[in-house]
């Protein structure tokens, strides 16, 4: 196909895009002849057939649902029952059961084709948020604007249904760059002198870098990189100047799936130098600083943070309208500040603040400081209920050693932390539950940690 004429993919299978992309294409217009545009859901687990039905979708002006193929079956089935598809490519739904009659969604939006990217699906409520080929293309310019690119090449190690493994494609499949695709658990085996790393953009999640950290060869590989992008969940200080010590051109940024990835990014020298927050604004973006009255805010006051974007999803399937329902402002979930450099600093999320005692407490600064001391290898703060403190601050951790106390911890935190914000109760276990971002379920977390007190107390 001439749209895949300045596209270059590397992955197993990659010699066949073009062939698939036909065949996925002739599909959808067969079924067209038959009925209105066709709904379908596309979560083939090969790479190259995941691209090629994107791109036949896109081709088609079909509307196109981006699925996890590992779902679980109850994931499934609340996604059939939201979607009700008319084709699915690579998910066996022969138990599930589909009523076609029960809710028949349309998009209300004309601007085709429309591509819906799963988001929340770490608290169990799965939704799509709806964009458009131009959402995300508003995305990749800002994205070259800032980097000063011309074109861009991206070895992925992300899932291509989610957000972070999307745009990488997007922003290769633009500017007619090359996509490196590898699964991450085959990185060790990767013969890395396939390609001159300099030249490439790596997109990773902390628990992904904190891995290639361990292993000498694969951090001397990482070091090439022209720069490594860093996203998916907060990183903590460990890595983060592990990463600085060995020169690692890392780029942490904020984003969301309902921007089309970053808005804010820290640039490699910026990095390097040591600096620690999300960087600054790219050029498609605006963030806005507000207090609980929607009153803006000044440089350094922390507060709201709400986000103008290009890139902003058009809102959640199947809550659309021929105008951004998200937009002009977007009220996310976080909590911050931009300096005076123009640098986004994260201090928490509202929905994650704990109450104890009249104060408020955000977990990730409670986190990063715990992970400082090297003597946890994963951490997770919550609030527990408490009758005297409205919510006790609540460690839920992976010893480092077993060797290392508790109070060993606690007496590190003491000069880091005020004393409101220690926390009260700490649980010691051997797995912490991330998603494949690296994503917490603090809820599920919330109702471990009760079960765990309230069996202690007996």
């Amino acid at each position: 196909m001439e749209i895949l004429e300045n596209f270059t993919l590397v992955c197993d299978r990659s010699d066949e895009l073009a062939q698939l992309t036909e065949e996925f294409y002739s599909e959808l217009l067969e079924f067209s002849y038959c009925q209105p545009t066709p709904k379908v859901i596309l979560a083939e687990r090969e790479p190259v057939r995941f691209l090629a039905g994107f791109i036949a979708a896109y081709t088609a002006k079909c509307p196109v649902f981006l699925c996890n193929p590992n779902w679980a079956k109850q994931e499934w089935q609340q996604v059939f029952d939201l979607v009700q598809p008319d084709i699915i490519w690579g998910v066996n739904h022969n138990e599930l059961v589909i009523d076609n009659h029960k809710n028949n969604y349309q998009l209300t939006i004309t601007n085709y084709p429309t591509i819906m990217i799963p988001t929340g699906g770490s608290s169990g409520n799965i939704k799509f948020a709806v964009h458009t080929w131009e959402t995300l293309t508003a995305s990749v310019r800002g994205f070259i604007e800032y980097f000063q690119l011309e074109t861009v090449n991206s070895f992925c190690v992300l899932p291509l249904y989610h957000v972070s493994g999307l745009m990488q494609f997007m922003r290769c499949f633009a500017t007619g760059g090359k996509l490196v695709i590898s699964p991450f658990k085959e990185l060790e085996s990767y013969q890395l002198d396939k390609f001159e790393p300099a030249d490439f953009f790596i997109s990773l999640v902390p628990t992904q870098l904190q891995i290639l950290l361990q292993n000498s060869n694969l951090t001397a590989w990482l070091s090439q990189f022209q720069t490594v992008l860093l996203g998916g969940a907060p990183a903590w200080d460990e890595i983060l100047e592990k990463a600085r010590y060995y020169q690692i051109k890392l780029a942490p940024t904020y984003g969301m799936t309902e921007t089309a990835s970053q808005i804010a990014t820290l640039k490699p020298d910026d990095f390097i130098e040591g600096k620690v927050n999300s960087g600054q604004i790219l050029p498609h973006a605006k963030v806005i600083i507000t207090n609980e009255k929607g009153e803006y805010l000044n440089n350094y006051q922390t507060g709201n943070i709400i986000i103008q974007a290009e890139s902003l999803a058009f809102g959640y399937y199947p809550l659309v309208s021929k105008v951004k329902a998200i937009a002009p402002n977007f009220l996310t979930d976080d909590i911050g500040f931009i300096d005076n450099e123009g640098y986004l600093n994260i201090v928490g999320r509202k929905s994650d603040k704990i109450i104890t005692g009249g104060e408020n407490v955000y977990p990730t600064e409670i986190e990063s400081a715990i992970k400082a001391t090297a003597m946890v290898t994963d951490v997770c703060i919550v609030g527990i209920p408490d009758q005297h403190w409205g919510q006790a601050v609540t460690a839920i951790y992976v010893p480092k050693n077993s060797n290392h106390s508790v109070i060993e911890i606690q007496n590190l935190l003491r000069d880091q932390l005020s004393k409101f914000k220690l926390p009260k109760h700490w649980i010691a276990v051997e797995k912490l539950p991330r998603n494949s971002q690296g994503k917490i379920n603090r809820q599920e977390l919330q109702e471990i940690a009760l079960e765990i007190l309230k069996n202690s107390e007996k």
